[in-house]
């Protein structure tokens, strides 16, 4: 099963491995979409705070490349303010993301920019698990299937980045930002919460939309 952190990754570019969106913060949401794969997989949680604080639960490997290493720096975080976690960017999993989907052959590692600047260009090479992805995200919108944990975090990351009514243009069925947005609040609602890991889950879905909306000064430690 995909990691959320990769279908968002999927989602964030376009099939010429290029971000659909100029200027998006991608880092936050990677970062975000990393630590909800980690509390779905029992190592973190969050707290019950109005600004949630990390909670480590274990610090056993989960076998994912893309998830150890973040798990690893996560260790010594607990208490930490969630906000503040998804602004670091020694946290963002991107190079990780783009390297475990290149060897599963979903992507390709192409170069970056003019004179090597900028960010890695990331061909796609199978466009299927994609195409799956936004099939399922235009039924959630739709309102024709339920909305899982996985639907919920990618749609609220993509609404906090400022980016929903761009990478789901097709998907949204002639919604607009506002309209769109509206949808997506319904969604992150319905979605189920009768366990700790849903609750947690909705309470980064806000987090996630704070961080990306006010001024922030990205820190790097």
């Amino acid at each position: 099963m995909p990691l959320i952190t990769e279908e968002l990754f999927l989602l964030l570019r376009n099939d010429e491995g290029r971000l659909e969106r100029y200027g998006t913060a991608t880092g936050y949401g990677l970062t975000a979409a990393m630590i909800t794969d980690l509390m779905l997989a029992g190592r973190l949680g969050l707290t019950d705070d109005k600004q949630p604080r990390l909670r480590v639960l274990s610090t056993q490997p989960t076998g994912n490349p893309v998830l150890d290493p973040g798990l690893a720096q996560l260790a010594d975080r607990d208490g930490d303010k969630l906000r503040s976690l998804i602004t670091k960017n020694s946290l963002n999993p991107e190079q990780r993301v783009a390297e475990s989907l290149a060897a599963a052959g979903i992507v390709e590692l192409g170069g970056k920019g003019f004179l090597g600047m900028g960010r890695e260009r990331t061909p796609v090479l199978n466009p299927m698990p994609e195409q799956q992805l936004r099939a399922r995200l235009a039924a959630v919108l739709a309102g024709s299937t339920p909305p899982t944990v996985a639907d919920s975090t990618l749609l609220s990351v993509l609404q906090g980045l400022q980016v929903a009514r761009y990478v789901l243009k097709q998907e949204s069925g002639g919604a607009n930002g506002r309209q769109l947005g509206n949808r997506i609040e319904q969604v992150v609602r319905s979605t189920p919460a009768g366990d700790a890991v849903a609750k947690a889950v909705q309470a980064m879905n806000a987090a996630v939309m704070t961080a990306a909306i006010m001024p922030v000064i990205a820190t790097s430690n």
